[in-house]
């Protein structure tokens, strides 16, 4: 099972020339604002405040890089979706996207966020189209896991599935950072993708 020795932040970009080097493997999370973004990589790092949760969403507006284990980059993508930001804001973010989708060879997957009570928004279905015309493989992985009870949870899991296109909803990992649902599927899935495919 993989474990977390080293967590540590090293970088927000905007532009390529501020990635760090391509020399690791890399793995982002992406999702809209308040899917709970910072709080997956937080209680996945088993650190409190790696990922700053902010009380208003879509703060984050940079690529921010994380240092796992000196051996590859967790990478948290700015959150989307959110209405208070301009519209130049939000192309601006869709072209900051594209540019490190296309550019980073390094990219190994995207963890794709939704929450687990909600239908996936169309910001979310253009994420994952973006994805797709990327070859990007992509892990869904349904948060706030906890606010819906055990039983349930196939039934929003089987949602989230048909409006995504996907066609097993059980390849989606509930989640939450509040108990630890879903944490283990979340490593075990994280390290299959960052050391198996090389």
């Amino acid at each position: 099972m993989l474990t977390i020795r080293k967590a540590e932040y090293i970088i927000s970009a905007v532009k390529p020339e501020q990635y760090p080097e391509p020399t690791r493997p890399e793995l982002a999370v992406s999702g809209r604002s308040n899917v709970g973004k910072s709080s997956l990589i937080n209680k996945f790092a088993n650190r409190k405040n790696l990922a700053k949760t902010g009380k208003t969403p879509g703060k984050t507006q940079y690529i921010n890089f994380f240092n796992i284990n000196d051996e590859w980059y967790l990478v948290d993508l700015p959150g989307y979706g959110y209405a208070k930001v301009s519209e130049q804001t939000r192309i601006n973010w869709g072209k900051m996207m594209q540019t490190y989708f296309r550019q980073r060879e390094n990219l190994k997957g995207v963890i794709q966020l939704v929450d687990i009570r909600h239908k996936p928004t169309a910001d979310d279905q253009l994420m994952v189209k973006m994805l797709l015309e990327n070859n990007i493989p992509a892990l869904l992985v349904a948060t706030k896991a906890d606010k819906v009870s055990r039983g349930q949870r196939p039934k929003y899991l089987k949602q989230i599935a048909q409006t995504l296109g996907i066609e097993d909803w059980k390849v989606i990992i509930p989640f939450s950072s509040v108990d630890g649902t879903g944490l283990e599927e979340l490593k075990e899935a994280i390290e299959h993708i960052i050391y198996d495919n090389d």
